[in-house]
């Protein structure tokens, strides 16, 4: 481990840190809340500071942790093994990750490069190519500058390839792997051969999965993308263990989406005729209308989604694709869920508050607090976990103005290193690659996308403090495992093929094991059905069955207790004390995420380097909302600004030399904290003294 000489009289010398992180989380017994929770008024008795990430830096870098990691694909091609990614050399994997979306697929070489470095500083070991054909944002994969004249789909641009190339060679050096998606938003031109191509929309949903035309125009792409030679890695793309995995078709299903273009309509009727005479199942003559509760239709989908993904699943066998591929990351139902199961792995999507304040609605938003409801981010996401079938989370998020999205990584990371779940990619690093932006959202723009005008920047997360600022932690969580796996485990057993999740998926993620049974699979487990709560959803909280982590949805704060991490997150600042094992932490402030994690392989306490982050609220400068906080009145703009953490931390450790070191956004020292050891606890204070979201707790 690298220590750095510190001097007390030169704080500000821009000294870079690498160092490992600590989170400080505990298995707590709770004093009792006093007071419901209530808001806080943005404007009384609020303190913020400015404090920006820089869009090519960290303030501390962990990539030395993972340095046998590096260079990605050291341990051969991701393999499936039960219900869990493994690597060839048989080290189990897991991934914390983001999505690149639209053109930040396609920055200049020295862009990729300090991305890279980026990503790798702060943990991350996973990027999903989002959108690469997305051709309502140039560049694409078809198009470097817009206005070119591209009759057709059928070629990738040289200048995009080269671009997509360069960054997958320095993601991979930097030990990050890649996520390669498929069909996304590609628009199927006339030049392509598609019939009434400009009324099919984006990746012409879902006539793509049956018509023979589009799965034969999808077959060219993957042909095309997985044979191209990568110059910079030397390889082609499937033979290069960075890329890890890939799905046929994002978010595009026939539950859903609706079949009303001409000749297809009648080309899905004819399917369906054929299929009904092979299964028996009588049909009239009149019109068939493909109503989503008849079982028969439900079937009949299943029917045509499998053939769909094993069609394209050979195809990219017969090329030479190794990894596992998903069909799609989207599931309405039992019958969907059944369909998605026959390929190497189940994917998903969750968002909060249906991504929240995303779209123009006169600035209005969600604002609840994930910590605070049943229906949050994990109830459908467990619904997706098929028995024996690994699950990735292609996509979530709880994106800005949601005030409280500080809680929602270190829930999902907990859940995922407990479940055993094969890791998260969030949506979205961003969409751009302008540099130096140093603000939350921008002011809706005049595009729209079906009709609704989109707000940029509000999935962005790359300088978002209250998300970005917390995946140190995170990945920690998620690659190192600090969070135990489940003891117990509940097996849903699905016989309804209309069914979607059920009362059996609320909370039990947080308290046991959960898998989805599909029909016709033997039961693993303890088994319960759909409607079945597995736990007491009157009583309000949680508590994994290994007591490392626990969340009171009342109060609408839950804590984190590891060896080596540990937090309390949410609406703390009512609970007085909480106490951790070899932890105590007092916070003063309503809402706050205050985290831990040992930067050693030495449990929190016997650690002499530990990062201790303490974040809540994120905004830009002068932003305003309404008295409740569910509308944007003032967009505000840069610097982003953290409200300031006021808290009391005592550590139980064997270390008698620690010191607290507050950290600025470009890694300076610009203090350290009063603190004092005590009858074998270190003790001290943040927030009134050199304040800062970032403080190093190590050894002299």
């Amino acid at each position: 481990m690298k220590h750095i000489k510190l001097e007390t009289k030169n704080y500000t010398t821009g000294i870079k840190f690498i160092l490992i992180s600590a989170f400080l989380f505990s298995f707590c017994f709770l004093i009792e809340s006093k007071n419901s929770i209530s808001y806080p008024d943005q404007d009384k008795d609020t303190k913020w500071i400015p404090y920006t990430l820089p869009w090519d830096d960290m303030p501390i870098d962990l990539s030395y942790i993972y340095k046998n990691d590096i260079p990605a694909g050291n341990r051969g091609f991701l393999k499936v093994k039960g219900d869990k990614f493994i690597f060839e050399d048989g080290t189990e994997a897991r991934f914390w990750g983001t999505n690149f979306n639209s053109v930040q697929n396609f920055p200049s070489h020295e862009h990729s490069e300090k991305v890279a470095k980026r990503l790798s500083k702060v943990g991350m070991n996973l990027v999903r190519f989002h959108q690469l054909d997305g051709e309502w944002s140039t560049p694409n994969i078809f198009q470097f500058t817009r206005g070119q004249n591209k009759p057709n789909t059928l070629s990738f641009d040289p200048e995009s390839m080269d671009r997509l190339d360069y960054l997958i060679y320095c993601l991979k050096k930097e030990g990050i792997y890649v996520y390669l998606d498929l069909l996304t938003y590609r628009r199927f031109e006339t030049g392509d051969g598609v019939e009434s191509a400009y009324k099919l929309g984006d990746a012409a949903k879902p006539y793509s999965t049956f018509n023979r035309k589009l799965i034969e125009l999808q077959k060219k792409f993957n042909s095309d993308l997985w044979n191209h030679v990568n110059p910079y890695t030397k390889l082609a793309y499937k033979d290069d263990p960075v890329i890890v995995m890939t799905e046929i078709t994002n978010e595009c299903d026939l539950w859903s989406q609706d079949v009303k273009v001409e000749p297809y309509r009648s080309e899905l009727e004819a399917l369906y005729r054929d299929w009904a005479a092979k299964n028996r199942v009588k049909v009239g003559k009149e019109k068939v209308v493909f109503d989503k509760k008849d079982i028969n239709i439900q079937k009949f989908f299943i029917a045509v989604t499998t053939d769909y993904y094993k069609e394209m699943i050979s195809h990219m066998r017969g090329l030479g694709v190794k990894i596992p591929i998903a069909g799609t990351n989207w599931t309405r139902n039992v019958a969907h869920l059944t369909a998605q199961a026959t390929c190497d792995f189940t994917d998903t999507h969750p968002y909060t508050s249906g991504g929240g304040g995303w779209r123009d609605r006169n600035g209005k938003f969600g604002n609840e607090p994930n910590l605070g409801s049943t229906n949050n981010l994990l109830p459908n996401t467990a619904f997706y976990k098929v028995q024996d079938k690994p699950l990735f989370i292609s996509e979530w998020d709880n994106p800005w103005p949601n005030e409280w999205r500080a809680e929602s990584s270190l829930l999902l990371a907990s859940v995922g290193s407990f479940q055993g779940w094969g890791g998260y990619t969030i949506h979205t690093y961003r969409y751009s690659v302008d540099e130096n932006v140093d603000m939350i959202g921008k002011p809706i723009t005049g595009n729209a996308l079906n009709g609704v005008h989109y707000r940029g920047g509000v999935f962005d997360t790359f300088n978002d403090p209250a998300k970005f600022g917390l995946f140190y932690h995170s990945a920690l969580i998620m690659r190192r495992g600090d969070i135990k796996p489940a003891n117990e485990t509940i097996s849903v057993k699905l016989d309804n093929l209309l069914a979607n999740r059920g009362k059996a998926h609320i909370l039990t993620a947080e308290q046991n094991r959960i898998q989805s049974v599909l029909p016709g699979m033997a039961n693993k487990g303890k088994v319960v059905g759909i409607d079945d709560a597995v736990v007491d959803l009157d009583k309000g909280e949680v508590l994994s069955d290994t007591k490392e982590f626990y969340r009171n949805l009342n109060k609408k704060f839950g804590w984190i207790d590891s060896p080596k991490t540990k937090a309390v997150y949410g609406f703390v600042g009512k609970e007085g004390e909480i106490l951790l094992n070899d932890l105590k932490v007092e916070v003063k402030t309503d809402f706050a995420t205050v985290a831990i994690s040992s930067l050693t392989d030495e449990p929190i306490k016997s650690s002499g380097n530990m990062l201790l982050t303490a974040v809540g609220r994120a905004e830009n400068t002068e932003s305003e909302y309404n008295s409740t906080h569910t509308q944007v009145l003032k967009l505000g703009q840069g610097p982003i600004r953290v409200e300031i953490i006021d808290a009391t931390i005592e550590i139980k450790t064997d270390k008698k030399t620690l010191r607290v070191m507050s950290i600025n956004p470009q890694g300076s020292i610009t203090g350290y904290m009063p603190s004092e050891y005590k009858d074998g606890v270190f003790r001290f204070e943040i927030g009134k003294e050199f304040q800062s979201m970032y403080y190093l707790i190590q050894e002299l």
